[in-house]
């Protein structure tokens, strides 16, 4: 998975082959991890 951004110490990561529903992105830090659809940003897991 590609980094698209950076923010601190909070990463966000962007899967970009093949199906990937709902259309989502993943936020990590060291402490924590989440994944956030994009169309209302919210929170899958």
């Amino acid at each position: 998975m590609p980094k698209i951004s950076e923010w601190g110490s909070i990463s966000i990561f962007i899967n970009t082959r093949g199906e990937h529903n709902p259309p989502h992105f993943h936020a990590m830090s060291a402490e924590w991890e989440a994944s956030i659809r994009i169309s209302d940003f919210g929170v899958m897991a």
